[in-house]
């Protein structure tokens, strides 16, 4: 028997490593996609091939569209700054990019019925951040819906499973899951504003959340930070 197929929305990040792991642990045929959507550094573009390259069965495959050109948000716009204060406790961030992920899954989605896949897994999560409405269940929720009314699903064929495992999870949890999994983190950049070698800034909210998620799992932290400055949380 033949394999089940699976999309992995690969960002680079340790949230989609961890997820790559987690589809790979099911034994499914992972086939990943990454986007080069506009954003303002490309390190994350390079640490999603190095992942790909360790753990999918598949080489990687990257889909260029310009979400830079609409703007709204400090990582595809010159005229918003990334903070770097703290996490916020409520509100949309700066750092949410418009219909980012809907137009992600909406690609990959496109991808997954050329392919015959119909798994598709997106990083999203819901406890350490929330606040990115398109990283919250409802919305995963509508999209399989969705998924499943706007492509051949409609007329009998097999249904799509949008999936978001670490939708609930801390991000102490995500690493414990990663690292039990054998997933090297040292390949993979969080950072909002991480430099051409991928080196962390340590004071974004990605960098933040990232940091503590180690501390608190009890783990080493394998980031690399940029020379001479001290990570946050």
């Amino acid at each position: 028997m033949s394999q089940s197929r699976a999309i992995i929305l690969l960002s680079g990040g340790l949230d989609s490593a961890t997820v790559l792991a987690m589809a790979k642990a099911r034994g499914l045929d992972c086939h990943t996609v990454g986007f080069d959507y506009g954003q303002k550094h490309r390190s994350e573009l390079k640490a999603a091939r190095r992942i790909a390259d360790a753990l999918s069965d598949h080489p990687h495959k990257v889909i260029r569209i310009d979400l830079g050109s609409i703007g709204g948000s400090a990582l595809t716009s010159d005229d918003i700054d990334v903070p770097i204060t703290g996490v916020a406790d409520d509100g949309i961030p700066v750092t949410y990019v418009p219909a980012r992920n809907t137009v992600f899954l909406s690609i990959a989605l496109g991808y997954g019925e050329v392919i015959g896949a119909r798994h598709l897994f997106i990083g999203a999560n819901a406890v350490d951040y929330s606040g990115y409405p398109d990283c919250r269940p409802a919305f995963i929720e509508q999209f399989e819906s969705l998924a499943n009314v706007a492509t051949a699903a409609v007329d009998g064929g097999e249904r799509w499973v949008i999936e978001a495992p670490l939708m609930t999870m801390s991000k102490s949890d995500i690493v414990t899951t990663g690292n039990a999994l054998g997933v090297d983190y040292s390949m993979t950049v969080s950072c909002y504003q991480a430099d051409e070698e991928g080196a962390a800034c340590g004071a974004c909210d990605a960098c933040r959340l990232r940091r503590k998620g180690f501390l608190d799992a009890g783990l080493y932290d394998p980031t690399k930070y940029r020379r001479g400055i001290s990570p946050k949380i």
